[in-house]
């Protein structure tokens, strides 16, 4: 399901609960930090890094431990970007050689409505509107945890370009069905706050897909290297 939402440089690896994966054991250096956490919260930690070291030997890296460094972002072998999601059942790792990617993000959440009072705290007015259009024509998504979703794949992509927090209020994020009706299509972020600046250009727009399958909302979000296009911002 990721990746399909991502271009072919990207290696992803998915696992759903019944995966083995869900089973993987955890590097002696991860242990640590998630000694006292809950089972589920153990099974989940250990599975997606499952995937990651998956998706490391598929790209012909060494598997090796993957800790968090600066604000829980995971720390990833020199010369990778990569982004990593799990929630209820579902887990992925998604990693690119940074020849081919700037950065990425993916996000995967439940496909149910977002608890109450989270979408007001989240959603700009004009996103707001947007989805309340969207909802209209096509009822069975559930909008508000698909944005949800792509402003997590956002900050994910963006953090590692710039080190500094993004608020929900600070992208405008429009999303679009690919045909009518499909559930999958494109997602555009427009930056409220200086975007980062990516081979000496600055950044204001964020793209990326989006799809609804088996009772899961996944994201993405790919920033690829400056190019010498004068159309490109």
């Amino acid at each position: 399901m990721i990746e399909e939402l991502l271009p072919e440089s990207v290696v992803a690896v998915e696992a759903r609960a019944d995966d083995p994966l869900w089973d993987a054991p955890l590097h002696p250096a991860e242990e640590a930090l998630v000694a006292r956490a809950v089972a589920k919260r153990r099974r989940e930690f250990a599975a997606v890094r499952g995937c990651a070291r998956r998706a490391m030997e598929k790209l012909g890296v060494p598997p090796q431990p993957v800790l968090s460094g600066e604000r829980g972002a995971p720390r990833w072998p020199d010369g990778l970007a990569g982004s990593m999601t799990h929630c209820d059942g579902y887990c992925a790792a998604a990693l690119v050689r940074t020849a081919d990617l700037v950065s990425l993000g993916i996000d995967a959440e439940p496909h149910g409505p977002l608890p109450e009072g989270v979408g007001a705290s989240i959603l700009l007015p004009a996103e707001a509107g947007r989805l309340d259009a969207l909802a209209a024509r096509w009822p069975t998504v559930h909008w508000d945890r698909l944005l949800f979703s792509a402003k997590e794949s956002v900050y994910k992509a963006w953090f590692p370009l710039t080190r500094q927090w993004l608020d929900f209020s600070e992208a405008d994020i429009t999303v679009r069905p690919d045909a009518d009706g499909a559930p999958y299509g494109t997602l555009r972020a427009e930056l409220l706050v200086p975007g980062p600046l990516v081979g000496g250009r600055r950044l204001q727009v964020f793209e990326g897909r989006w799809t609804v399958r088996e009772g899961v909302v996944a994201t993405s979000v790919v920033i690829p290297h400056a190019t010498d296009d004068p159309a490109r911002p």
